[in-house]
């Protein structure tokens, strides 16, 4: 198990140095998970939630929130990201939208928090768009899928097959 970095000498929270690191090309994918009611859902894909085209909107907010991850999580370093895409697949049979993440830069640091808040938010959107006809929605299994780049390397999640994963 590696040390953690975000302490510093006496236990305290620091962000980390990364200025004596390399610039590499870095990428992430994430995904995650909202389930409804089968009524939600049809009314989404129909486009007839009175707040306007849920995906639409929700996949802005999920690229707008990975710019803005470091405003959210206190230790995240203020990247520029090259790229970033929200996909989503709908699941009719378990009434569930699986939303996928990827963010993509040229760094010192590595993309996966901006995925995971990409995925995050463009969950909640989804959910706030919609919570007036279905306050049961749950938003599950958001996840890291796979990474590259950086001194710890490549990582793909046990059980993911490299298709599975589109990239920026």
């Amino acid at each position: 198990m590696s040390k953690l970095t975000h302490f510093n000498e006496e236990g305290r929270a620091k962000m980390v140095e990364v200025g004596h690191k390399l610039n590499t090309q870095r990428e992430a994918t994430c995904k995650g998970s909202i389930t409804m009611k089968p009524e939600t859902l049809r009314r989404i894909i129909e486009h007839d939630i009175y707040k306007g085209d849920v995906l639409a909107v929700a996949q802005v907010a999920g690229i707008m929130a990975a710019k803005r991850t470091s405003e959210l999580i206190p230790m995240c370093h203020n990247l520029f990201l090259s790229g970033a895409d929200v996909q989503f697949h709908i699941d009719r049979e378990n009434s569930r939208i699986e939303v996928l993440a990827s963010v993509k830069t040229t760094g010192k640091t590595g993309v996966e928090m901006e995925a995971l808040t990409a995925v995050s938010v463009t969950a909640l959107t989804i959910y706030d768009m919609c919570k007036a006809i279905d306050k049961e929605m749950t938003i599950t299994d958001i996840c890291l899928l796979r990474k590259s780049g950086g001194k710890s390397g490549d990582y793909v999640r046990p059980g993911t097959e490299e298709d599975e994963i589109p990239l920026v």
